[in-house]
């Protein structure tokens, strides 16, 4: 009870932060953190004027180029709302790196979503380039704050996460390395439609794939959502690993071991090309939601769950790989 109370008022005081923080347009100078800006971009997409989040973490003066990880919400969501759950912007204060926050097309500044490829609603109906929207936004963040170019990282939640192995997979030069989180790599919108698959990567890429064992949304094994109702498939997570595995040149069997006292089950390919490690993370008894603070604390204190912090596994996972 005492933890759950204190994590509401956490929870209280990191929501009045935010508020505060957030001041508008980024400065052309003196950029200070911790803050978070909204930036509006020079780009419309699909009719669509686009812009992102960015947060700038505590100390930032410019002097020394950062890590830049770019964070996208999943669908129906906004960049604020995945700041706020996720928990990537307090982590950046801590270990010193810039967050981009994209943000889909929605209506009226709600219900944002992604095209990625074969998922969702009129962002995939309408093709709208999603992949020219992430590579101008990162190139729009590198231009106005010190960013290690050799240090971008991304990471994205359901069609977020279906987003980042779509981006992943066509501009992996890019990219340090990613983490889709409850996603796919392809799958059929409707029964009669072509399976879509994402392309070969350009390059080998460090991967590290988070799914939840109870998924109803997008099923572990794959095939049709067991919670929404429809003729919409997905392509499983194994063959979503498998086909990294196959992409990065990975050989032999992969290294077991487990976390949270067996309620995380990992699998890691080290012996890959260029050292791009791939990882697939399997979360009992988890559904459709990220795996984090903003749900974990409030389990039980008996749950093996409880506190689990996917954002900090994610952090350790990227900043292996320069």
């Amino acid at each position: 009870m005492i933890r759950r109370i204190r994590f509401v008022l956490l929870g209280l005081v990191t929501s009045m932060l935010f508020l505060s923080a957030c001041t508008g347009s980024l400065p052309s100078a003196s950029i200070k953190g911790p803050s978070t800006y909204r930036q509006d971009m020079d780009l419309v997409t699909g009719g669509f004027q686009r812009d992102y989040r960015v947060h700038i973490p505590s100390g930032y003066d410019g002097s020394i180029p950062l890590p830049l990880v770019v964070v996208i919400h999943g669908a129906f969501d906004t960049a604020k709302g995945m700041e706020r759950f996720s928990g990537f912007s307090d982590l950046a204060d801590r270990e010193q790196f810039i967050v981009l926050y994209p943000e889909g097309i929605g209506i009226l500044g709600f219900l944002q979503h992604w095209n990625a490829g074969h998922c969702c609603g009129k962002a995939a109906e309408d093709q709208i380039d999603d992949v020219t929207y992430l590579k101008k936004a990162i190139d729009d963040v590198c231009m106005r704050l010190a960013v290690d170019r050799r240090r971008v990282y991304m990471t994205g939640f359901s069609n977020g996460g279906m987003m980042t192995y779509r981006f992943a997979a066509e501009h992996s030069d890019m990219l340090a390395a990613v983490a889709p989180i409850a996603a796919s790599i392809g799958g059929r919108p409707t029964a009669d439609a072509p399976q879509w698959c994402i392309p070969a990567p350009q390059k080998p890429l460090p991967i590290l794939i988070v799914h939840g064992m109870d998924d109803d949304d997008i099923p572990f094994e794959g095939g049709r959502s067991r919670a929404r109702k429809g003729e919409r498939t997905f392509i499983s997570v194994h063959d979503s690993a498998q086909f990294w595995i196959e992409a990065n040149g990975c050989k032999g069997s992969p290294a077991l071991s487990s976390l949270y006292h067996g309620a995380v089950e990992v699998q890691r390919w080290d012996h890959c090309m260029n050292a791009c490690a791939t990882v697939l993370c399997k979360v009992k008894k988890w559904g459709h939601r990220w795996p984090g603070p903003y749900f974990t604390a409030q389990l039980p204190d008996d749950d093996p769950l409880l506190d689990f912090d996917v954002a900090e596994m994610i952090w350790s996972f990227f900043k292996q790989f320069p």
